[in-house]
């Protein structure tokens, strides 16, 4: 396993980050896809022992059960000290009007909430899920640095907005002397590459370590374009047929490259996914999800493969423009 600092902090993460989305005390009707606790706890255990230290989860998944699995997995398997445990805040988590979004209010019961579900006394990396079009910004940032300053987490991080806001964001929290975020997880992948338009570039400049979300584009990537899903969440998956279907000629082309370029050198589509994003020099680590064993092992290959630029190009040249996705 290869270590990098998260952006210019001092922290240090597994350039292959695990989303735990795909673990929960029990499947919900909303996620039915989950693994439950028995059948998920073997993935966190198995990824400590690949040298992945790095662990990425929501308040929202599954209602809190993704963190209550994540804890209680890296108290039996891992020393808390040698983890590191990312977790968000925006979606509701009651039905009340302050259930959800990042006031002042929402982020200091959510905070406490998620330490509970974890099992744990500080947050490494608290992220915000979305941006908040109904709190002032100012609101938000000042609670944030004041968790940090509590102790109850390490470092903030941003997920999905658009790069204006996050200028906004970071400008703000300088102005006024706040902590600042060192992460920004976006949507990125070889079929969806609109952050390379202005908010990689925002982030290289400002030294903000990049955690990409769907790497492998909801596994559209790691399989050839007419096969059939093989996971029940691939096969019941509205958000990403949307996402995709606008430009689904040259979507099939890139799927075509990368199984092209995947039997060239003797691996895996999904190796040649995650090689190509690790080959960016904006990412950190994508966040890969795994619910199959042979997920883990793929992605952690994937480090040792060297993809040629010619290879790259190939890869990057059939890509057409997509509308706006996975910033609400």
């Amino acid at each position: 396993m290869n270590y990098v600092r998260l952006g210019k902090s001092g922290l240090k993460v597994s350039r292959i980050c695990l989303g735990c989305m795909s673990y929960s005390v029990t499947p919900t009707e909303a996620r039915p896809w989950t693994l439950d606790e028995e059948h998920g706890r073997p993935f966190i255990r198995r990824a400590l022992e690949l040298g992945i230290n790095y662990f990425d989860t929501a308040n929202m998944y599954s209602a809190g059960g993704s963190e209550l699995v994540l804890g209680r997995a890296l108290r039996d398997f891992a020393r808390r000290e040698e983890v590191v445990i990312a977790t968000k805040v925006f979606y509701p988590m009651r039905a009340d009007t302050n259930g959800g979004g990042l006031s002042r209010k929402a982020i200091m019961t959510e905070i406490d909430a998620s330490l509970r579900r974890l099992g744990t006394d500080y947050i490494d990396l608290y992220q915000i899920h979305r941006w908040d079009y109904a709190t002032p910004i100012e609101e938000t940032l000042e609670a944030l640095h004041d968790v940090v300053k509590s102790g109850k987490a390490r470092y903030l991080g941003a997920s999905s907005m658009m790069a204006w806001q996050f200028a906004k964001a970071l400008y703000t929290a300088d102005l006024h002397g706040w902590t600042r975020f060192v992460s920004m997880q976006p949507h990125y992948n070889l079929l969806y590459r609109e952050e390379e338009r202005e908010m990689l570039g925002l982030c290289a400049d400002q030294g903000i370590g990049v955690v990409p979300w769907s790497p492998l584009a909801r596994g559209r990537l790691s399989r050839a374009w007419e096969d059939k899903p093989t996971t029940v969440r691939g096969g019941s998956d509205p958000w990403g047929d949307g996402v995709y279907a606008p430009s689904k000629a040259a979507d099939r082309i890139v799927v075509d490259r990368v199984g092209e370029v995947a039997e060239r050198l003797g691996i895996s589509r999904a190796q040649v996914a995650l090689a190509w994003l690790l080959r960016q020099p904006t990412v950190t680590a994508p966040i890969v999800g795994a619910t199959r064993p042979h997920h883990l092992e793929e992605a952690v290959a994937a480090l040792a493969v060297h993809l040629p630029d010619a290879e790259a190009e190939a890869l990057e040249a059939p890509y057409m423009p997509h509308a706006v996705a996975g910033i609400d």
